[in-house]
């Protein structure tokens, strides 16, 4: 199964970024294998719309989980629509974000937890 989990970095070892829609990077990832494809957040800088756009981008991937720190309510609705499970509470390094999810210690979300543009740029 795909999943995304929000990256300041470009590999498994890299933090992981508790921002959703401005996170530096996501990391589509197999479950299985750990096979994953870095995708550079063309959203992280945007001036509005940064969470609807990065669930657009996690959609269109066809990730079926997102573990993230914190996710806003648009890039909720969006995700949520596109039957994304959305986990909060990752930390440490993407690869132990993946075995905390692997091993039932995330929780999955019914809904934001932040207000909308908490992390905007200069905000």
């Amino acid at each position: 199964m795909n999943i995304a989990v929000t990256s300041q970095g470009d590999n498994l070892d890299s933090p992981v970024d508790p921002r959703f829609g401005r996170c530096n990077y996501f990391l589509i990832i197999d479950s299985d294998t750990l096979e994953f494809e870095a995708v550079e957040n063309s959203s992280s800088q945007a001036r509005g719309g940064a969470g609807i756009q990065s669930g657009q981008l996690m959609s269109s991937k066809g990730v079926k989980a997102v573990l993230t720190g914190n996710v806003g309510p648009n890039a909720f609705q969006t995700l949520n629509e596109a039957g994304i499970e959305i986990f909060l509470g990752a930390s440490g390094t993407v690869r132990e974000a993946v075995e905390s999810y692997k091993e039932g210690k995330l929780d999955s979300t019914e809904g934001p937890s932040v207000d909308s543009h908490s992390n905007m740029p200069g905000g």
